[in-house]
């Protein structure tokens, strides 16, 4: 079967990651890119998120699925989408635009696979959660922490993300009740595998926070990280103790968050606590997050184009048996996964 393949935000990063993977994994699917400025060939379309008269081409070129990898405040591709009975697998909202969006699709009578995959690392990191709880069990307690190298490659939008977010509180979860919590705060000592070693790792927002919770219940849901460096990460919680950042502007926020290297690895790992115990699952991808990322979204489409997953709204690692999730992972050549009883 034909599939024509749209990627809106494919002349970003982690766009053009996607398109890379994606094509070298299925020449015959058709990939075309959307961005504001268009391009120089036939599969370089101009579309432009905030601007819904730009979206013609998406059903004149019948364009089956629609990858979003770019900021969409107001969701017009996702009610786009919808309307027009488009598959659609966004990777790009923070929280609380994944929970509005989510509510927004919830809404809406579904004739397409409407999948979010947004959460850590393309919306995997359920699905390792459920591959390595024994099956039947019930899971008590979910942690990720996540080593983030300031060496690595970066997009624009996760910058964007933390200055416009950094000062603002956020939730954990704890005995299935909210906790009000600040990035970069309660630190916590936790030994990261690959040779790595102890860290300490402070407060990050993710959307796993969010789904763990309310999509796949389990009661006690945090998130921490830490970077590569040990000053950056004791300066950036200095400047939150001290709510410096309430104080910064935007743009002053931005130039702390905007570096990115010329790509470096990229390491997190998710400790599970259930009836029989607790696991660790390890992860490193040695191109970093973006190929990560990137990958996720390419395993995630062709799940969809391989079997016929009904049309409703999902979270992308509902599409995927997790043990096959898992194993897709850890062929790539630049991940590997360790389990540790």
């Amino acid at each position: 079967m034909e599939h024509n393949i749209l990627i809106i935000g494919g002349n970003g990063l982690v766009g053009r990651t996607i398109s890379r993977i994606l094509q070298a994994r299925n020449p015959q699917v058709s990939v075309y890119t959307g961005g504001r400025k268009g391009g120089k060939t036939s599969k370089d379309l101009k579309i432009d998120v905030t601007d819904p008269e730009t979206f013609k081409a998406i059903t004149d070129l019948k364009i089956d699925l629609i990858i979003l990898s770019v900021n969409d405040k107001e969701d017009h591709i996702l009610r786009f989408a919808i309307e027009n009975r488009i598959d659609y697998l966004d990777i790009t909202k923070p929280t609380p635009a994944l929970m509005k969006a989510y509510a927004i699709a919830g809404k809406k009578e579904v004739k397409s696979r409407i999948v979010f995959s947004s959460g850590w690392m393309g919306g995997i990191v359920p699905g390792l959660v459920n591959a390595v709880s024994d099956q039947g069990s019930n899971i008590k307690e979910t942690s990720l922490f996540v080593y983030y190298s300031v060496k690595d490659l970066a997009g624009e939008s996760s910058a964007h993300f933390m200055a416009e977010n950094v000062a603002v509180p956020f939730h954990r979860y704890q005995n299935d009740r909210p906790v009000s919590i600040r990035h970069f705060l309660n630190t916590e000592t936790f030994d990261f595998s690959f040779g790595i070693g102890k860290r300490q790792a402070y407060n990050f927002d993710v959307p796993d926070l969010y789904i763990l919770n309310h999509v796949e219940r389990v009661p006690n849901v945090s998130v921490k990280m830490t970077y590569n460096s040990k000053f950056i990460t004791w300066l950036l919680g200095s400047f939150q103790y001290l709510r410096i950042f309430n104080i910064l502007s935007l743009k002053e926020r931005k130039m702390i968050f905007g570096s990115s290297g010329n790509g470096d690895l990229s390491v997190f790992e998710i400790v599970v606590k259930d009836q029989t115990g607790s696991k660790k699952i390890s992860l490193q991808s040695t191109k970093g997050q973006a190929e990560l990322t990137a990958l996720s979204a390419v395993i995630h489409t062709e799940e969809l184009m391989r079997n016929p997953h009904e049309n409703k709204v999902y979270f992308s690692h509902q599409l995927h048996e997790p043990l096959a999730l898992m194993a897709q992972l850890n062929a790539y050549e630049t991940v590997n996964i360790d389990v540790t009883p």
